[in-house]
C-alpha cells in the first residue's frame, strides 16, 4: 500500500522527494516523512501525521543542500496513524522506509527486546531497522548483512535504506511489494510506482522478488538474496509527467471519468484492424494452449472482480466454457478445483494486488495456465503470466477505479470472443456486429458524459441519504454492485447492489420513502421484468432513479428521476455506457458531502498486502 521513494545525485533532494511523494499519496496518506543525509553524513528527519500538507510545513527543518534521501507515505497496518509510527524510522546508523507487512515481526521483536532494544513505535518496520543494525554490527558488510536480514524476514517488504557510513549510496530490497529504479543524468531514484519517477526519467529497472540493489548517482548494482549478481537492462517508461497531472480537473477521479471515451477509443484501435476485422493477435493468447482449456476462473478483487462478473456473461455465452469469478482473497484458501484444463484470468489494474498475485501463483502450482489483464507494464503479475494483455489506460490515480473498469469489461469481452473463434471457429455475435458496436462506443460514452450537469442536480436531491440500493438484471446486476461500491467508497454512504429479481426475497423489506433506489433498466432482454421490479418498489413508496436508454418514455413515467444514455447493440457492452452516470453520480454525492474524492478514508489504490 505505502509509497516509498529515494534519491541520490547532485541536486538538492528535499523538494524532489516531497514532490515524488505527492505522486504517491494515493498509495498511503495516514502519515508521511522524509530522511536525508546532511553534509556531515548525519541523518536529518521530519515526519507528520495526516496528509502531505502536514509534512510540507516541516521541510525547512531539513538541510536544503542534502543530495541523498528517502521518503514515505503511509497506509497504516501495524500501529495507528501517528507521528511516532510514520516512516522513515531511524537510528544513528540507518534510516529505513518500508512498504509491506513483516508477518513474523512479533517473534523478531520479542528477541530484540530480550537483547535490550527499546522500541519507539508500534510498527513492524522498526523491527527491520533494529534487526539490520544488529546484522551490520555482527557482519560489518552491508551486502552480506542485507542478505542475512532478508532471510530472517517473512512477508512482504520493499525497503529503502540510507546508511551514513555509505553516504554515496541508497539501498533497496524487494520481496512481494513493487520497487522500480529510475536512471537519470548524474542521478538515480527509486519508488514504489513509476508515477513518482516520470518527472525525472524515462528509464526504469524493475526489481524482482528476492533481489536488492545498491544505487549511487552513476551506478546501479543488483544482486539476489544469495549474493548472485543480476544483470538486467533498464526499460523505457511509456507514461509521461503530463499523464499523471489533473489537467484542470478538480479531482483525478473526474479527469479519469472523462478520459473513458479516449481509453475505449484506443482499445478499439488496438482490437480492430484497418480492414475492419478483430485483431485476435492483439489479445496476447500466443502462450496459451487453448486446446487444453475446459474451464475458466477469473481472479480479481474489488472493481476488477465486478468486471469479471460482467465478463462471465460473455465467456459463457460466446466461448461456451464454464466460468467461475473468484474473489482472489478467498480463492487459494478453499482448495479450489483447478488443474491443467483450467485457464486462470487474473484481472488487476496495478498488477501488484497481493491477493490476486498469490492466488495466481497457487493456480500455476496446480497446473493451470495463467492469463493476465493489467494496466501497468512490468508488474509482478504480468511476469507470472503465460498470456498478457496490457490495457494502456494510462495512470489511474484516483483510488476509486473508473477508466480501468470500463477497459476491463471491454477487453474481457474481446478476449471471450477471441477464445471462442480460436476454439470453435464460430460465435453467436458476428464479427461485423462486434466491430460496429465497438466503433460507436467512444461517441456514446461522450454523450453519457454530457449528462453531467443533470446528474449533479439529481445528486443534490439525494446527497443527505444514509442508505442506497442499486438494482439490475443480467450484466447490469454486477453493474449495480459496481455503482454501490463507488458510492460507498467515496461518499461513505451505505449502499448495496442486488439482482432486481432478488428484491422480493428480502431487501424489499427495507424499501420506504427514505430508501432511494438506483434502478438500471436498459432496453435489453430483461427490460420488461426490470420495469415490473421498479413498479414493486414505487408501490412501497421507494424513490427511484432510473438509468435507461434513450427514447424510453416508460421508465420516465414510473421513476422519480431518470438518466438516459445511448444504447449499445451488444447487451454486455451496454454496461460500459451505463456505468458512466453511476460514476458521475457517486462523484457528486461525495463532493456535496465534503469527502476526499481521490483519497477516501481507509483506502489505498494498490493493495499490496493481504
Amino acid at each position: 500500500m505505502c509509497g516509498v521513494m529515494g534519491y541520490v545525485g547532485d541536486r538538492a533532494c528535499r523538494d524532489i522527494l516531497f514532490n515524488g511523494l505527492k505522486r504517491l499519496e494515493y498509495r498511503g496518506y495516514d502519515s508521511a516523512g522524509i530522511a536525508v543525509l546532511d553534509r556531515d553524513n548525519v541523518i536529518s528527519l521530519v515526519k507528520a501525521k495526516g496528509k502531505l500538507d502536514a509534512l510540507q510545513g516541516k521541510l525547512e527543518q531539513l538541510p536544503s543542500e542534502a543530495t541523498i534521501g528517502i521518503g514515505h507515505t503511509r497506509w497504516a497496518t501495524h500501529g495507528k496513524p501517528a507521528t511516532k509510527n510514520a516512516h522513515p524510522h531511524a537510528i544513528e546508523s540507518i534510516a529505513i522506509v518500508h512498504n509491506g507487512i513483516i508477518e513474523n515481526y512479533t517473534d523478531l521483536k520479542t528477541g530484540l527486546e530480550a537483547g535490550g532494544v527499546a522500541f519507539k513505535s508500534d510498527t513492524d518496520t522498526e523491527v527491520v531497522l533494529h534487526l539490520l543494525s544488529r546484522e551490520l554490527e555482527e557482519i560489518k558488510d552491508t551486502k552480506k548483512a542485507i542478505i542475512s536480514l532478508a532471510k530472517k524476514l517473512k512477508g512482504a517488504f520493499s525497503l529503502g535504506l540510507i546508511l551514513p557510513f555509505e553516504p554515496e549510496a541508497v539501498y533497496v530490497v524487494k520481496q512481494g511489494s513493487p520497487m522500480a529504479i529510475g536512471k537519470g543524468n548524474g542521478e538515480n531514484l527509486f519508488a514504489s510506482d513509476v508515477a513518482a519517477l516520470v518527472d525525472h526519467t524515462k528509464k526504469a529497472l524493475f526489481l524482482e522478488d528476492g533481489e536488492f540493489a545498491r544505487i549511487t548517482s552513476d551506478d546501479v548494482r543488483v544482486w539476489d538474496f544469495n549474493g548472485k549478481v543480476i544483470d538486467r537492462d533498464f526499460t523505457e517508461i511509456e507514461w509521461s509527467a503530463e499523464s499523471v497531472e489533473k489537467r484542470g480537473y478538480a479531482h483525478y477521479m473526474l479527469k479519469e471519468i472523462h478520459e473513458q471515451s479516449s481509453v475505449i477509443s484506443k482499445a478499439v484501435s488496438k482490437l480492430v484492424d484497418e480492414s475492419g476485422k478483430i485483431n485476435t493477435d492483439a489479445l496476447g493468447l500466443e502462450g496459451i494452449e487453448l486446446s487444453r482449456v475446459k474451464n475458466i476462473h477469473i481472479l480479481a478483487c474489488g472493481t476488477a472482480f465486478i468486471s469479471g462478473m460482467i465478463a462471465r456473461y460473455a465467456f459463457e455465452s460466446l466461448a461456451g466454457m464454464p466460468t467461475n469469478v473468484e474473489l482472489a482473497s478467498e480463492f487459494r484458501y478453499r482448495k479450489p478445483v483447478v488443474d491443467d484444463t483450467s485457464l486462470v484470468i487474473a484481472v488487476t489494474q496495478s498488477g501488484e494486488t497481493m491477493d490476486t498475485l498469490e492466488s495466481t501463483k497457487y493456480a500455476k502450482s496446480c497446473g493451470a495456465q495463467v492469463y493476465c489483464l493489467s494496466n501497468v507494464p512490468y508488474s509482478s503479475i504480468s511476469r507470472e503470466a503465460d498470456g498478457l494483455l496490457l490495457m494502456d489506460c494510462g495512470p489511474e490515480i484516483g483510488v476509486a477505479s473508473t477508466k480501468a473498469f470500463t477497459a476491463m469489461v471491454l477487453y474481457q469481452y474481446a478476449l471471450a470472443w477471441g477464445i471462442a473463434t480460436r476454439v470453435s471457429g464460430k460465435v453467436s455475435v458476428a464479427e461485423s456486429d462486434l466491430v460496429s458496436c465497438l466503433r460507436t462506443l467512444p461517441t456514446k460514452i461522450d454523450i453519457a458524459l454530457g449528462q453531467e450537469s443533470k446528474i449533479r442536480a439529481i445528486a443534490e436531491k439525494y446527497f443527505e441519504s444514509h442508505n442506497f440500493l442499486y438494482v439490475g438484471r443480467g450484466a447490469h446486476f454486477p453493474l449495480a454492485l459496481e455503482g454501490a461500491l463507488k458510492l460507498k467508497e467515496i461518499s461513505y454512504i451505505h449502499a448495496e447492489g442486488y439482482a432486481s429479481g432478488e428484491l422480493k426475497h428480502g431487501p424489499i423489506a427495507l424499501i420506504d420513502k427514505d430508501m432511494p433506489i438506483m434502478a438500471l433498466a436498459p432496453k435489453d432482454s430483461y427490460y420488461e421484468k426490470t420495469l415490473s421490479n421498479i413498479e414493486q418498489i414505487t408501490a412501497r413508496n421507494g424513490r427511484v432513479i432510473g438509468v435507461g436508454t434513450e427514447g424510453d418514455n416508460k421508465l420516465a413515467d414510473i421513476c422519480d428521476d431518470v438518466i438516459l444514455v445511448p444504447a449499445a447493440t451488444i447487451e454486455v457492452l451496454q454496461s460500459i455506457i451505463t456505468v458512466v452516470p453511476l460514476q458521475i453520480f457517486s462523484y457528486y454525492m461525495a463532493l456535496l458531502r465534503g469527502t476526499d474524492v481521490d483519497q477516501p478514508r481507509n483506502l489505498a489504490k494498490s493493495v499490496t498486502v493481504e
